[in-house]
């Protein structure tokens, strides 16, 4: 993949995510929270597995459990984490903290996989979360939204991971189409369980849940599934920290959240950031010019 390629897939993949979270916020208004996110994923995932489904299937029952498994981790426990969690924070503050996904990649990939990493990778993943950080104006209360939102972005780092694990042995989107089919299942399941499960029909809750399925759910795990696939996971991991920033300014434009000064500078640590995860840098060795990895 051409980089200009990998970087345009990269920045609509995120915009997309970021923007999920106050257009889903929006779509709490008319719905509880796992009940609408598993309508989203049943739908979406439905819909993807007509799409697919001449394309290779999942040919073993560890196949169609491993894309469950990923379902659990990604669609269930990452959105329902993070969409639960808007009952005590704002749509952007789940959007940070759900997106330090990347520092627990690297961490988890070293310590489970055995993965290496440079010091100036952790030291960008390291300026990435001091953006997150600064973004929220220095002030992380470590309530029950900020923790539940926490649980979510260990999910995210666990489900990226088994995604670049696993996924060599998919067809990436029907492994997006199954495992939404499977998280929302889940979630509905969920719902039932713990809260009084309802939508209501209007032309408002309808776009939004629209807006959920096609572009929120269906483009956006396909174009993330592959982007997993065909690279890094931490590098592409580290990316994900533009989507606090895609989230509070879609935030501020659609549901007016204040956006402070502060915002800004921490967007700049967070570019440092991802640069430094993701420069292939020189290094001399005998006398010659090497990539360092």
């Amino acid at each position: 993949m051409s980089k200009m390629k990998y970087i345009t897939l990269i920045i609509v993949t995120t915009f997309v995510m970021g923007v999920a979270f106050p257009v889903g916020k929006v779509g709490l208004d008319y719905s509880t929270p796992f009940f609408l996110m598993g309508l989203r994923f049943v739908l979406a995932g439905g819909i993807l597995a007509l799409i697919v489904r001449k394309k290779p299937q999942p040919t073993s029952l560890k196949m169609w459990g491993k894309a469950g498994l990923i379902g659990l981790l990604q669609s269930a426990g990452v959105m329902g984490c993070a969409y639960y969690s808007m009952h005590w924070i704002s749509s952007g503050e789940s959007s940070i903290i759900t997106c330090t996904n990347p520092l627990l990649v690297i961490v988890l990939g070293t310590f489970l996989t055995g993965a290496k990493y440079r010091g100036r990778q952790w030291l960008g993943v390291a300026l990435g979360f001091i953006g997150v950080v600064v973004t929220f104006g220095l002030q992380l209360n470590f309530q029950a939204g900020m923790l539940i939102g926490f649980l979510g972005a260990i999910f995210f780092a666990a489900s990226t991971l088994l995604i670049k694990q696993w996924g060599a042995g998919f067809d990436m989107t029907v492994l997006a189409a199954y495992q939404m089919l499977a998280g929302g299942i889940a979630l509905l399941l969920l719902g039932a369980l713990t809260e009084h499960p309802h939508f209501t029909f209007t032309p408002m809750s309808v776009v939004v849940l629209l807006w959920l399925i096609i572009m929120g759910s269906i483009v956006q795990f396909c174009l993330w599934f592959y982007l997993l696939r065909s690279g890094d996971p931490a590098k592409t991991s580290a990316f994900l920290f533009l989507v606090p920033v895609f989230g509070l300014l879609s935030s501020w434009l659609l549901l007016g959240e204040k956006v402070a000064w502060y915002v800004g500078l921490g967007g700049a640590f967070i570019c440092v950031g991802i640069f430094l995860v993701n420069w292939e840098g020189k290094a001399r060795s005998g006398g010659r010019l090497v990539r360092a990895q």
